[in-house]
Protein backbone atom coordinates (compact mmCIF):
# COMPACT_ATOMS: atom_id res chain seq x y z
CA UNK A 1 0.00 0.00 0.00
CA UNK A 2 2.93 2.67 0.73
CA UNK A 3 4.54 1.79 -2.25
CA UNK A 4 1.73 2.51 -4.15
CA UNK A 5 0.70 5.72 -2.20
CA UNK A 6 4.89 6.78 -3.37
CA UNK A 7 4.19 5.61 -7.30
CA UNK A 8 1.15 8.36 -6.73
CA UNK A 9 2.87 10.66 -5.32
CA UNK A 10 5.31 10.51 -7.37
CA UNK A 11 3.41 10.79 -10.80
CA UNK A 12 1.42 13.64 -8.98
CA UNK A 13 4.80 15.76 -8.61
CA UNK A 14 5.88 15.19 -12.22
CA UNK A 15 2.61 16.27 -13.25
CA UNK A 16 2.53 19.19 -11.54
CA UNK A 17 6.53 20.24 -12.47
CA UNK A 18 6.06 19.56 -16.09
CA UNK A 19 7.54 22.39 -17.98
CA UNK A 20 4.72 24.79 -20.28
CA UNK A 21 6.05 26.76 -22.79
CA UNK A 22 5.27 30.78 -23.21
CA UNK A 23 4.80 32.00 -26.81
CA UNK A 24 5.00 35.86 -26.53
CA UNK A 25 3.89 36.91 -29.69
CA UNK A 26 4.32 40.36 -31.43
CA UNK A 27 0.87 39.74 -33.91
CA UNK A 28 -1.75 36.72 -33.85
CA UNK A 29 -3.69 36.53 -36.90
CA UNK A 30 -6.64 34.11 -36.28
CA UNK A 31 -7.59 33.02 -39.63
CA UNK A 32 -11.11 31.64 -37.90
CA UNK A 33 -11.96 34.87 -36.85
CA UNK A 34 -10.50 37.38 -39.34
CA UNK A 35 -8.76 38.96 -37.07
CA UNK A 36 -5.08 40.19 -36.24
CA UNK A 37 -4.31 40.71 -32.95
CA UNK A 38 -1.08 42.38 -31.14
CA UNK A 39 0.78 40.93 -27.76
CA UNK A 40 -0.83 37.98 -27.16
CA UNK A 41 1.18 34.76 -24.90
CA UNK A 42 -0.17 31.25 -25.91
CA UNK A 43 0.62 28.67 -23.20
CA UNK A 44 1.31 25.20 -24.26
CA UNK A 45 1.20 22.51 -21.98
CA UNK A 46 2.98 19.08 -23.81
CA UNK A 47 1.19 18.68 -27.11
CA UNK A 48 -1.50 21.29 -26.52
CA UNK A 49 -2.44 24.77 -26.64
CA UNK A 50 -3.53 25.56 -22.58
CA UNK A 51 -4.27 29.60 -22.98
CA UNK A 52 -4.12 32.61 -25.15
CA UNK A 53 -3.64 35.41 -22.66
CA UNK A 54 -3.62 38.94 -23.69
CA UNK A 55 0.03 40.89 -23.03
CA UNK A 56 3.28 39.03 -22.77
CA UNK A 57 2.70 36.54 -19.79
CA UNK A 58 5.88 34.38 -18.07
CA UNK A 59 5.43 31.17 -16.13
CA UNK A 60 7.09 29.92 -13.34
CA UNK A 61 10.76 29.24 -12.34
CA UNK A 62 10.55 25.47 -14.25
CA UNK A 63 8.60 26.83 -17.51
CA UNK A 64 9.91 27.86 -21.19
CA UNK A 65 9.61 31.15 -22.51
CA UNK A 66 10.25 32.19 -26.08
CA UNK A 67 10.48 35.21 -27.62
CA UNK A 68 8.41 36.19 -30.65
CA UNK A 69 7.87 39.53 -29.86
CA UNK A 70 8.89 40.70 -32.99
CA UNK A 71 6.77 38.33 -35.17
CA UNK A 72 3.44 37.57 -36.48
CA UNK A 73 2.09 33.77 -35.09
CA UNK A 74 -0.39 32.00 -37.79
CA UNK A 75 -1.60 28.17 -36.85
CA UNK A 76 0.52 25.57 -38.87
CA UNK A 77 -0.57 25.77 -42.40
CA UNK A 78 -2.31 22.41 -43.81
CA UNK A 79 -1.39 21.58 -47.65
CA UNK A 80 -3.71 18.98 -49.12
CA UNK A 81 -1.87 18.25 -52.07
CA UNK A 82 1.43 16.95 -52.12
CA UNK A 83 3.62 13.90 -53.20
CA UNK A 84 6.06 13.47 -50.81
CA UNK A 85 8.18 10.42 -52.39
CA UNK A 86 9.53 12.55 -54.99
CA UNK A 87 10.33 15.72 -56.77
CA UNK A 88 10.55 16.74 -60.68
CA UNK A 89 13.57 16.29 -62.62
CA UNK A 90 14.43 15.58 -65.89
CA UNK A 91 15.65 12.52 -64.57
CA UNK A 92 12.27 11.63 -63.09
CA UNK A 93 10.52 9.10 -65.97
CA UNK A 94 13.98 7.06 -65.61
CA UNK A 95 14.10 7.11 -61.72
CA UNK A 96 10.64 4.62 -62.20
CA UNK A 97 13.31 2.11 -63.57
CA UNK A 98 16.27 2.80 -60.99
CA UNK A 99 14.93 3.56 -57.80
CA UNK A 100 14.09 0.87 -55.45
CA UNK A 101 11.26 1.23 -52.54
CA UNK A 102 14.01 1.98 -50.23
CA UNK A 103 15.83 4.80 -52.55
CA UNK A 104 12.66 6.48 -52.50
CA UNK A 105 11.90 5.97 -48.96
CA UNK A 106 15.08 7.72 -48.01
CA UNK A 107 14.39 10.54 -50.14
CA UNK A 108 10.89 11.15 -48.88
CA UNK A 109 12.59 11.51 -45.46
CA UNK A 110 14.01 14.99 -46.35
CA UNK A 111 11.38 15.93 -48.57
CA UNK A 112 8.89 15.19 -45.50
CA UNK A 113 11.69 17.51 -43.09
CA UNK A 114 11.60 20.18 -46.30
CA UNK A 115 8.07 20.81 -46.15
CA UNK A 116 7.79 20.73 -41.87
CA UNK A 117 10.55 23.79 -42.14
CA UNK A 118 8.03 25.44 -44.35
CA UNK A 119 5.69 25.66 -41.79
CA UNK A 120 3.25 23.06 -43.02
CA UNK A 121 2.58 21.11 -40.32
CA UNK A 122 -0.01 19.04 -42.04
CA UNK A 123 -0.64 17.55 -45.09
CA UNK A 124 -2.48 15.22 -47.44
CA UNK A 125 -0.43 13.05 -49.77
CA UNK A 126 -2.66 12.01 -52.72
CA UNK A 127 -0.78 9.41 -54.25
CA UNK A 128 2.57 7.33 -54.52
CA UNK A 129 4.06 3.84 -54.61
CA UNK A 130 2.78 3.39 -50.77
CA UNK A 131 5.81 4.25 -49.21
CA UNK A 132 3.84 7.52 -48.18
CA UNK A 133 1.94 5.46 -45.49
CA UNK A 134 5.73 3.85 -43.98
CA UNK A 135 6.72 7.93 -43.94
CA UNK A 136 3.44 8.74 -42.35
CA UNK A 137 3.99 5.55 -39.64
CA UNK A 138 8.01 6.97 -39.11
CA UNK A 139 7.11 10.52 -38.76
CA UNK A 140 4.14 9.30 -36.04
CA UNK A 141 6.62 7.08 -34.20
CA UNK A 142 8.94 10.46 -34.06
CA UNK A 143 11.52 8.17 -35.81
CA UNK A 144 12.20 11.26 -38.74
CA UNK A 145 10.49 14.49 -38.39
CA UNK A 146 7.88 15.64 -40.62
CA UNK A 147 4.22 16.88 -41.12
CA UNK A 148 1.27 15.70 -39.92
CA UNK A 149 0.43 13.12 -43.00
CA UNK A 150 -3.10 12.18 -44.32
CA UNK A 151 -2.46 9.65 -47.39
CA UNK A 152 -4.31 8.35 -50.24
CA UNK A 153 -1.23 5.16 -50.54
CA UNK A 154 -1.59 4.62 -54.25
CA UNK A 155 -4.03 6.87 -56.72
CA UNK A 156 -6.70 4.85 -58.47
CA UNK A 157 -6.63 5.02 -62.25
CA UNK A 158 -8.18 3.48 -65.00
CA UNK A 159 -6.11 1.43 -67.66
CA UNK A 160 -3.81 4.30 -69.80
CA UNK A 161 -5.26 6.66 -66.98
CA UNK A 162 -2.87 9.25 -65.18
CA UNK A 163 -2.35 6.92 -62.18
CA UNK A 164 -1.91 3.86 -64.39
CA UNK A 165 1.50 2.96 -63.30
CA UNK A 166 2.27 1.65 -66.32
CA UNK A 167 2.25 4.41 -68.80
CA UNK A 168 5.01 4.77 -71.60
CA UNK A 169 6.55 1.74 -70.52
CA UNK A 170 7.44 -0.67 -73.74
CA UNK A 171 4.77 -3.33 -73.96
CA UNK A 172 6.45 -6.27 -72.71
CA UNK A 173 6.38 -4.97 -69.31
CA UNK A 174 2.88 -3.07 -69.37
CA UNK A 175 1.24 -6.16 -68.23
CA UNK A 176 -2.11 -5.48 -67.29
CA UNK A 177 -2.22 -3.96 -63.70
CA UNK A 178 -5.36 -4.50 -61.53
CA UNK A 179 -7.27 -3.08 -58.76
CA UNK A 180 -4.29 -4.20 -56.51
CA UNK A 181 -2.08 -2.01 -58.20
CA UNK A 182 -4.76 1.38 -58.49
CA UNK A 183 -6.36 0.37 -61.69
CA UNK A 184 -10.10 0.29 -62.29
CA UNK A 185 -12.19 -0.66 -65.13
CA UNK A 186 -15.32 -1.54 -63.77
CA UNK A 187 -17.83 -0.99 -60.70
CA UNK A 188 -16.69 -4.08 -59.12
CA UNK A 189 -12.72 -2.90 -59.77
CA UNK A 190 -13.89 0.30 -58.31
CA UNK A 191 -14.72 -1.59 -54.81
CA UNK A 192 -11.98 -3.99 -55.06
CA UNK A 193 -9.45 -1.01 -55.54
CA UNK A 194 -10.91 0.73 -52.52
CA UNK A 195 -11.09 -2.10 -50.26
CA UNK A 196 -7.27 -2.67 -51.25
CA UNK A 197 -6.16 1.07 -50.44
CA UNK A 198 -7.82 0.34 -46.88
CA UNK A 199 -5.76 -2.82 -46.41
CA UNK A 200 -2.85 -1.06 -47.40
CA UNK A 201 -3.35 1.81 -44.46
CA UNK A 202 -4.66 4.45 -46.74
CA UNK A 203 -6.40 7.37 -44.80
CA UNK A 204 -8.44 8.70 -48.19
CA UNK A 205 -9.14 7.67 -51.53
CA UNK A 206 -7.45 9.61 -54.90
CA UNK A 207 -8.86 9.06 -58.29
CA UNK A 208 -7.16 10.36 -61.55
CA UNK A 209 -10.47 11.48 -63.37
CA UNK A 210 -9.10 12.88 -66.35
CA UNK A 211 -5.70 12.50 -68.00
CA UNK A 212 -2.82 14.43 -66.71
CA UNK A 213 -0.25 16.75 -67.68
CA UNK A 214 2.23 15.03 -66.61
CA UNK A 215 1.64 11.09 -67.54
CA UNK A 216 3.28 9.63 -70.31
CA UNK A 217 -0.08 9.49 -72.08
CA UNK A 218 -1.70 11.65 -75.30
CA UNK A 219 -4.60 13.47 -73.00
CA UNK A 220 -4.17 15.20 -70.27
CA UNK A 221 -7.86 16.27 -70.35
CA UNK A 222 -10.10 13.47 -71.31
CA UNK A 223 -13.01 11.60 -68.73
CA UNK A 224 -10.93 8.38 -67.54
CA UNK A 225 -13.59 6.78 -64.88
CA UNK A 226 -17.52 6.33 -65.35
CA UNK A 227 -20.03 8.29 -63.37
CA UNK A 228 -21.01 4.30 -62.05
CA UNK A 229 -17.08 3.42 -61.51
CA UNK A 230 -16.67 6.93 -59.50
CA UNK A 231 -20.13 6.58 -57.30
CA UNK A 232 -18.81 3.21 -56.49
CA UNK A 233 -15.51 4.28 -55.17
CA UNK A 234 -17.35 7.32 -53.20
CA UNK A 235 -19.97 4.63 -51.96
CA UNK A 236 -17.57 2.47 -50.77
CA UNK A 237 -15.11 4.91 -49.70
CA UNK A 238 -17.96 5.65 -47.20
CA UNK A 239 -18.07 2.59 -45.73
CA UNK A 240 -14.60 2.40 -44.64
CA UNK A 241 -14.74 6.59 -43.36
CA UNK A 242 -12.33 8.05 -46.30
CA UNK A 243 -13.18 10.74 -48.03
CA UNK A 244 -12.09 11.21 -51.66
CA UNK A 245 -10.15 13.75 -54.04
CA UNK A 246 -10.41 14.10 -57.86
CA UNK A 247 -7.67 14.74 -59.92
CA UNK A 248 -9.28 16.64 -62.78
CA UNK A 249 -7.92 18.94 -65.29
CA UNK A 250 -11.25 18.47 -68.16
CA UNK A 251 -14.48 19.67 -67.70
CA UNK A 252 -16.75 16.27 -68.08
CA UNK A 253 -14.10 14.74 -65.77
CA UNK A 254 -14.80 17.24 -62.87
CA UNK A 255 -18.59 17.19 -63.39
CA UNK A 256 -18.45 13.55 -63.20
CA UNK A 257 -16.26 13.54 -59.79
CA UNK A 258 -18.76 16.22 -58.21
CA UNK A 259 -21.80 14.29 -59.45
CA UNK A 260 -20.18 11.10 -58.09
CA UNK A 261 -19.60 12.80 -54.89
CA UNK A 262 -16.13 13.17 -54.09
CA UNK A 263 -14.48 15.90 -51.51
CA UNK A 264 -12.24 17.91 -53.61
CA UNK A 265 -11.29 18.74 -57.14
CA UNK A 266 -7.87 18.90 -57.68
CA UNK A 267 -6.88 21.07 -60.08
CA UNK A 268 -10.03 22.10 -62.03
CA UNK A 269 -8.19 23.74 -64.67
CA UNK A 270 -10.52 23.57 -67.88
CA UNK A 271 -13.80 23.40 -65.63
CA UNK A 272 -16.86 25.32 -67.38
CA UNK A 273 -18.84 27.46 -65.08
CA UNK A 274 -21.72 25.23 -65.26
CA UNK A 275 -19.83 22.72 -63.60
CA UNK A 276 -18.60 25.74 -60.75
CA UNK A 277 -22.49 26.05 -60.25
CA UNK A 278 -22.37 22.22 -59.58
CA UNK A 279 -19.47 22.06 -57.63
CA UNK A 280 -21.24 24.88 -55.29
CA UNK A 281 -24.27 22.88 -54.91
CA UNK A 282 -22.63 19.88 -53.86
CA UNK A 283 -20.33 21.51 -51.90
CA UNK A 284 -17.12 20.60 -53.24
CA UNK A 285 -13.79 21.69 -52.82
CA UNK A 286 -11.31 23.17 -55.29
CA UNK A 287 -7.95 22.54 -54.78
CA UNK A 288 -6.59 25.09 -57.28
CA UNK A 289 -2.13 24.09 -57.21
CA UNK A 290 -1.51 27.20 -58.93
CA UNK A 291 2.49 26.61 -58.49
CA UNK A 292 1.99 23.70 -60.07
CA UNK A 293 0.85 25.11 -63.06
CA UNK A 294 3.46 27.95 -63.26
CA UNK A 295 5.95 25.50 -62.72
CA UNK A 296 5.49 22.84 -65.53
CA UNK A 297 4.90 25.67 -68.06
CA UNK A 298 8.25 26.84 -66.56
CA UNK A 299 9.83 23.52 -67.17
CA UNK A 300 8.08 22.55 -70.45
CA UNK A 301 10.01 25.27 -72.04
CA UNK A 302 13.30 23.46 -71.34
CA UNK A 303 14.72 21.60 -73.88
CA UNK A 304 14.75 17.76 -72.81
CA UNK A 305 13.11 18.33 -69.27
CA UNK A 306 9.51 16.52 -70.32
CA UNK A 307 9.03 13.96 -73.14
CA UNK A 308 7.64 15.44 -75.91
CA UNK A 309 4.08 14.48 -75.14
CA UNK A 310 4.31 15.77 -71.68
CA UNK A 311 5.98 19.05 -72.76
CA UNK A 312 3.01 19.48 -75.03
CA UNK A 313 0.22 19.43 -72.25
CA UNK A 314 2.26 21.25 -69.50
CA UNK A 315 2.13 24.38 -72.24
CA UNK A 316 -1.09 23.78 -73.15
CA UNK A 317 -2.99 23.47 -69.45
CA UNK A 318 -0.27 24.86 -66.84
CA UNK A 319 -1.09 29.03 -68.02
CA UNK A 320 -4.87 28.26 -67.64
CA UNK A 321 -4.60 27.46 -63.82
CA UNK A 322 -4.32 30.90 -62.22
CA UNK A 323 -6.82 32.27 -64.43
CA UNK A 324 -9.48 29.72 -63.91
CA UNK A 325 -9.03 29.14 -60.60
CA UNK A 326 -9.82 32.89 -59.79
CA UNK A 327 -12.98 32.42 -62.07
CA UNK A 328 -13.88 29.65 -59.62
CA UNK A 329 -13.18 31.70 -56.45
CA UNK A 330 -15.65 34.82 -57.97
CA UNK A 331 -18.08 32.30 -58.84
CA UNK A 332 -17.92 31.55 -55.06
CA UNK A 333 -16.62 27.63 -55.39
CA UNK A 334 -15.40 26.36 -51.78
CA UNK A 335 -11.32 26.40 -51.83
CA UNK A 336 -9.22 24.62 -50.19
CA UNK A 337 -5.55 25.23 -50.32
CA UNK A 338 -2.89 22.77 -51.79
CA UNK A 339 0.14 23.23 -54.03
CA UNK A 340 1.09 19.76 -55.79
CA UNK A 341 4.25 19.79 -54.23
CA UNK A 342 6.62 17.44 -55.74
CA UNK A 343 5.80 18.77 -59.02
CA UNK A 344 8.31 21.62 -57.81
CA UNK A 345 10.54 21.59 -54.80
CA UNK A 346 9.58 20.49 -51.40
CA UNK A 347 9.45 23.12 -49.37
CA UNK A 348 8.71 25.96 -51.60
CA UNK A 349 4.88 25.56 -51.04
CA UNK A 350 4.63 28.67 -49.39
CA UNK A 351 4.39 30.36 -53.57
CA UNK A 352 0.74 29.01 -53.48
CA UNK A 353 0.03 31.93 -51.12
CA UNK A 354 1.60 34.39 -53.55
CA UNK A 355 -0.15 33.23 -56.47
CA UNK A 356 -3.47 32.55 -54.92
CA UNK A 357 -2.82 36.53 -54.11
CA UNK A 358 -2.38 37.54 -57.21
CA UNK A 359 -5.25 35.91 -58.28
CA UNK A 360 -6.91 37.87 -56.60
CA UNK A 361 -8.55 35.73 -53.49
CA UNK A 362 -7.42 38.37 -50.12
CA UNK A 363 -5.00 37.13 -47.94
CA UNK A 364 -7.03 36.61 -45.00
CA UNK A 365 -9.34 34.40 -46.73
CA UNK A 366 -6.21 32.04 -48.43
CA UNK A 367 -4.74 31.49 -44.97
CA UNK A 368 -8.59 30.43 -43.70
CA UNK A 369 -8.02 27.66 -46.39
CA UNK A 370 -5.19 26.73 -45.17
CA UNK A 371 -6.15 26.07 -41.69
CA UNK A 372 -9.57 25.76 -40.65
CA UNK A 373 -11.01 24.75 -44.08
CA UNK A 374 -8.48 22.08 -45.04
CA UNK A 375 -8.76 20.72 -41.02
CA UNK A 376 -12.67 20.33 -41.59
CA UNK A 377 -12.35 18.27 -44.96
CA UNK A 378 -9.57 16.25 -42.68
CA UNK A 379 -12.00 16.23 -39.81
CA UNK A 380 -9.94 17.74 -38.23
CA UNK A 381 -11.72 20.71 -37.43
CA UNK A 382 -11.68 20.25 -33.27
CA UNK A 383 -8.07 19.76 -33.21
CA UNK A 384 -6.41 21.96 -36.37
CA UNK A 385 -6.10 25.13 -37.95
CA UNK A 386 -7.00 27.40 -34.84
CA UNK A 387 -4.62 29.00 -31.91
CA UNK A 388 -7.25 28.51 -29.35
CA UNK A 389 -7.46 26.02 -26.13
CA UNK A 390 -7.59 22.30 -26.59
CA UNK A 391 -6.15 22.48 -30.04
CA UNK A 392 -2.64 20.80 -30.80
CA UNK A 393 0.50 23.28 -30.66
CA UNK A 394 0.71 23.43 -34.53
CA UNK A 395 2.35 26.99 -34.62
CA UNK A 396 4.44 29.02 -37.41
CA UNK A 397 6.00 32.40 -37.49
CA UNK A 398 6.84 34.73 -40.20
CA UNK A 399 8.73 38.30 -39.77
CA UNK A 400 6.24 40.75 -41.42
CA UNK A 401 2.65 40.63 -41.11
CA UNK A 402 1.44 38.28 -43.81
CA UNK A 403 -2.27 40.73 -44.67
CA UNK A 404 0.27 43.53 -45.55
CA UNK A 405 3.03 41.15 -47.20
CA UNK A 406 1.93 37.89 -48.32
CA UNK A 407 5.46 36.60 -49.52
CA UNK A 408 6.65 36.91 -45.58
CA UNK A 409 4.25 33.24 -45.90
CA UNK A 410 7.34 31.89 -48.08
CA UNK A 411 9.94 32.56 -45.29
CA UNK A 412 8.56 30.68 -42.21
CA UNK A 413 11.12 31.20 -39.32
CA UNK A 414 9.80 29.83 -36.21
CA UNK A 415 7.49 25.83 -36.47
CA UNK A 416 6.34 24.28 -33.41
CA UNK A 417 4.30 20.88 -34.36
CA UNK A 418 2.55 19.22 -31.43
CA UNK A 419 4.57 21.66 -28.99
CA UNK A 420 7.98 20.43 -30.15
CA UNK A 421 9.65 23.17 -31.84
CA UNK A 422 11.34 22.15 -34.93
CA UNK A 423 12.75 25.59 -36.51
CA UNK A 424 13.55 28.71 -34.78
CA UNK A 425 15.17 31.70 -35.83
Amino acid sequence: MKSIIAIFLFLSLTMASAQDIYLQCGTVIDPAAGTSVKERTIVISNDTIKSVQQGYVTGGAEDRVIDLKQLTVLPGFIDMHVHLEGESDPRTYLKRFTQNEADIAFESVGYAKKTLMAGFTTVRDVGGTGVNIALRNAINKGLVPGPRIFTAGKALASTGGHADPTNGWKHELMGDPGPKEGVVNSVEDARKAVRQQYKNGADLIKITATGGVLSVAKSGQNPQFTLEEIKAITSIAKDYGFHVAAHAHGDEGVRRAVLGGVTTIEHGTLMSEETMELMKEYHTYLVPTITAGEEVSANAKIEGYFPPVVASKALEIGPISKRNFYKAYRNGVPIAFGTDAGVFRHGENGREFVYMSEAGMPVMEILKAATITNASILGMADSLGQLKPGFLADIVAVRDNPLEQVATLRNVVFVMKDGTVYKSE
